[in-house]
């Protein structure tokens, strides 16, 4: 687990596990030592109660006058310093990797760590890395089964978040980073979110990459996928990972979003023989031409809170399918993205908040 002393951090999505009302500092030492006099006085020494008190009012003390650059220049053996953040509930373990172009911990380790109830808990573990190819920085991302996707939406924003923490950067700022699914360009605008170009997105079927027949020109969209004998309608769409994007079933273009039972039907899209790398699928309720309500299952993660590559893998399926405009806000169960296809660049835009929830350092 991770260890760390506490101190109140007022946050602002209602979203946020009860975890996230802290930000862990990493003095540690102190802390393992509290833990130990606990243990002690637990025996029954009301003497040392008073000094487990003391020794617990020294350490919060001695943690708030410490700093967060003090925190991410720690290089202790054997002990990994962290920051989680979040993107709309979609959370992430930040390392802190520009002195190396190997990931620090192992895909097993990274699963490990993700694990929501021996582990910190999050959906992923992402590498800020040093550039390549001429990019300023690259990110590499384990899922929370040690699987390794393209790119994450809504990780790039806590990524471009994250290196200007690392940087001391203020204001507006913007990075190129190397990804797995290409170049991905973060900006941090006024407000504090984050604008990302996301590039392109990709139609071909063969490029998803699906199985599926192409149904118009190379792509498919709106075409049936048979799953457990039920027939949904499904346009493929990769944002440099794959998406299956429904808005229902042959028989009901109305879909409920939040009447599914994605624990039940996700896996079922996730591991579907025409899928050949596995699929990310978003089930997609249309309110207005600009506004879309989604629910995700994850390829590698489940069931999370939000997904910007799928945000924008949804806009672009209704653009398809006549049922949206190229803008749009699309509401996740984390809250909203605001998503733009452009047609000057044919580059999507997604734009979004990145948080902070809590410093940490944990023993390999």
């Amino acid at each position: 687990m991770a260890i760390g002393a506490a101190m109140p951090l007022p946050l602002t999505s209602p979203t946020c596990r009860s975890l996230t009302s802290f930000t862990h500092h990493p003095s540690f030492s102190p802390i393992l030592k509290l833990n130990s006099l606990r243990e002690t006085a637990s025996l029954g020494n009301p003497h040392l109660r008073l000094a487990v008190v003391a020794v617990s009012s020294m350490s919060i003390k001695a943690a708030e006058k410490a700093s967060r650059a003090s925190f991410l220049d720690r290089r202790e053996a054997r002990i990994l310093h962290f920051v989680k953040y979040h993107g709309l509930g979609n959370d992430f373990i930040l390392v802190d990797n520009r002195d190396s172009s190997e990931p620090k911990i192992t895909a097993e380790q990274a699963a490990k760590l993700c694990d929501r109830n021996f582990g910190i808990d999050a959906d992923g573990v992402i590498f800020a890395l040093p550039g390549i190819n001429g990019t300023d920085y690259t990110m590499r991302i384990f899922n929370s089964d040690g699987s390794e996707p393209e790119m994450c939406g809504n990780g790039v924003r806590c990524f471009g978040r994250f290196i200007t923490e690392l940087e001391n950067l203020h204001g507006k700022q913007r990075f190129t980073v190397h990804t797995g699914a290409g170049l991905i360009v973060p900006e941090i605008v006024d407000d504090g979110k984050v604008r990302v170009d996301m590039g392109e997105p990709v139609f071909k079927a063969s490029d998803v990459p699906t199985r599926l027949p192409a149904n118009k020109d190379e792509s498919v969209v709106k075409s049936g996928l048979d799953v457990d004998g039920v027939t949904w309608n499904v346009t493929c769409v990769s944002m440099g990972n794959p998406h299956c994007v429904t808005f229902g079933t042959e028989g009901d273009q109305n879909l409920q979003v939040d009447e599914l039972d994605l624990a039940e039907i996700g896996p079922k899209f996730e591991h579907h023989e025409v899928f050949p790398a596995r699929t990310n699928t978003e089930f997609v309720q249309v309110f207005t031409p600009s506004h879309l309500k989604m629910r995700v299952w994850e390829r590698g993660a489940g069931a999370t809170l939000a997904c910007g590559t799928g945000a924008c893998a949804v806009v672009v399926a209704a653009v398809l399918e006549g049922r949206a405009a190229r803008t749009c806000t699309v509401d996740l169960p984390g809250g909203p993205l605001q998503i733009e296809w452009r047609e000057e660049d044919n580059h999507i835009y997604m734009t979004g908040p990145a948080e902070v929830v809590f410093y940490g350092s944990v023993p390999l």
